[in-house]
């Protein structure tokens, strides 16, 4: 207990101590990790089993969420094969230049150790990444599916890697996975009968880890690829995500311990390693510049190839993986384990320091780049037509489905729903519901929307950002109704700060309406309105505020 006692309080108070300064969180677990390293715990399995764990449910969610059809894109495979030709290219070169000059482990090394080092660099954490597009509620964005799709490969290539490195194939037995898919069904049937309580959240584990991450490994594949492909195999079930939901704090508690073990990884760095460390972050800015470079080259735009160029642009813990195999192998020194362990750290936290400044920067970045002719940009990038629409619902999850339901029934306005997941776009406009795509945390989204000259009224029940989206409204010129609904009350206060007429918090704004409508049913309407015109507070306990 008292080994559990010190890493509890040292990754509390320095991940505490980063919220402090307005840092994300996960910087200051990196830091822990260092902390605890110099106190003496290099290598604690406990937190090696919780850092598994926690990936392995990370990539079993996104695969309940990832639609396989987002892969076959140019703009995913293709982004894929040229970015990690060019980064290999780049890391190579890069340690050529220090071998010459002779820093650290660097000195004295052969082309083919700095080619391994190189390649393990050219990759993209996949673990930092998802974890920044849930944070911002983006990973069926059109760049973040993007991102996501280049990681998938990134993985795929990556077991190709190990494995011909290693010189150990998959057992044959790996051909009995195919037998997976029908399996499926069996485990869809099983999960249908469980409720939506504790036994489907310990369901969703186990279907992670055993036939996930445990048969995968068993038969010489990796594992946390077996979860995420477990993930795609049961996506189809109704409850998918809702379980992805249910798993969501889990996961994020359990991967504070991988950001831990990257930290706990290697050992002290002397000054030559921390220089190769830091010189290697030259590479992060031409990997984010390489990665828009590719994207534009496939006419999407500026703004949605900064943003999948910024989130990769960090170390993948394949580095680290590479290095251990290559040293096993004899192909590297053991050493480029303690540079490339503290060199994926500080990556992440220049990653999380320019991906945490928020996407005002990337908004000036595209504003200086050259016009590009919407007419010929990306199918899936271009402005959507919202023609004849008098109110707007930004994001149409179970609030802003039955907002835009009250606003066609109740008040007979034409209005639009806008959303960036192509799954629910489609089964909306099924539905006969008028859906177009965009993402609503873009801060040109309302200028690049056509035909918006008669909407009035816009609401956003975006699952984060929405006083992003209300600041940035306002600041395009839009001077109609804007009403949020968020599940905080700071984000209540935050959104009428920025400048809307109306803000919710949601969960009580239910409780309101629930209220209501039993005492309707007993005869009696409420005494005081509840509507969005009652004069309150915004901190108030009700959960409904104006300005």
């Amino acid at each position: 207990m008292e080994v559990a006692a010190t890493i509890l309080t040292v990754t509390f108070v320095l991940g505490f101590g980063a919220s402090l300064l307005r840092l994300p969180p996960l910087v200051g677990f990196l830091a822990a990790g260092f902390v605890l390293n110099a106190l003496g715990y290099h290598h604690v399995p406990l937190i090696d089993t919780v850092a598994d764990l926690g990936v392995t449910l990370l990539l079993f969610a996104i695969g309940l969420k990832l639609d396989v059809r987002s892969l076959l894109g140019k703009e995913v495979w293709l982004t894929t094969g040229v970015t990690l030709v060019v980064n290999v290219a780049a890391g190579l070169g890069l340690l050529s230049m220090l071998a010459v000059i002779g820093l650290g482990p660097a000195a004295g090394a052969d082309l083919r150790t700095l080619g391994v080092v190189a390649l393990g660099l050219a990759f993209s954490s996949t673990v930092f990444v998802i974890k920044l597009l849930e944070e911002r509620g983006d990973s069926h964005a059109f760049y973040g599916r993007i991102a996501v799709g280049v990681l998938i490969v990134q993985d795929v290539i990556a077991v190709a890697f190990l494995t011909a490195t290693t010189g150990h194939l998959p057992s044959p037995w790996a051909f009995a996975l195919v037998l997976l898919w029908p399996a499926a069904r069996f485990f869809r049937a099983v999960w249908g009968r469980l409720g939506h309580g504790e036994m489907q959240s310990m369901f969703g584990i186990l279907m992670a880890i055993v036939p996930g991450y445990l048969l995968f490994e068993l038969v010489g594949l990796k594992g946390d690829l077996g979860a995420l492909i477990i993930g795609v195999l049961l996506a189809s079930h109704p409850s998918a995500t809702e379980l992805s939901r249910a798993l969501f704090h889990v996961k994020e508690l359990l991967l504070v311990g991988f950001f831990l073990s990257i930290g706990m990884a290697g050992g002290l760095p002397t000054p030559g390693q921390a220089a190769v460390a830091v010189a290697l972050l030259l590479l992060l800015p031409l990997e984010a510049l390489v990665y828009a470079m590719v994207l534009w080259a496939m006419r999407v735009r500026h703004r949605t190839a900064w943003l999948v160029g910024f989130g990769l642009a960090q170390f993948s813990e394949f580095g680290l993986i590479v290095a251990d195999v290559g040293a096993e192998a004899g192909l590297v020194h053991p050493d480029w384990l303690v540079v490339l362990s503290l060199a994926l750290s500080l990556g992440f936290v220049v990653s999380a320091l320019f991906n945490g400044l928020g996407q005002g920067l990337l908004e000036r970045l595209a504003a200086r780049m050259p016009y590009q002719d919407p007419t010929r940009l990306h199918p899936e990038d271009r402005p959507a037509d919202i023609s004849g629409a008098e109110a707007v619902v930004i994001g149409l999850g179970r609030v802003g489905r039955n907002a835009y339901a009250q606003l066609t029934d109740a008040y007979g306005l034409d209005v639009v729903g806008i959303d960036s997941d192509l799954a629910r776009i489609e089964r909306l406009r099924g539905q006969g519901m008028r859906v177009v795509e965009a993402d609503g945390s873009d801060e040109t989204f309302f200028v690049r929307l056509s035909g918006r000259e008669k909407v009035r009224v816009i609401v956003v029940a975006l699952p984060s950002h929405c006083a992003h989206a209300v600041r940035a409204l306002r600041i395009q010129g839009f001077q109609g109704i804007i009403a949020t609904a968020d599940r905080y009350e700071d984000g209540v206060h935050d959104a009428l700060e920025a400048g809307a007429d109306m803000a919710f918090n949601a969960f009580a704004a239910t409780g309101l309406e629930l209220a209501d409508q039993a005492m309707r049913v007993g005869g009696s309407d409420p005494a005081t309105p509840t509507s969005a015109t009652s004069e309150q507070p915004p901190d108030d306990d009700t959960g409904l505020a104006n300005r």
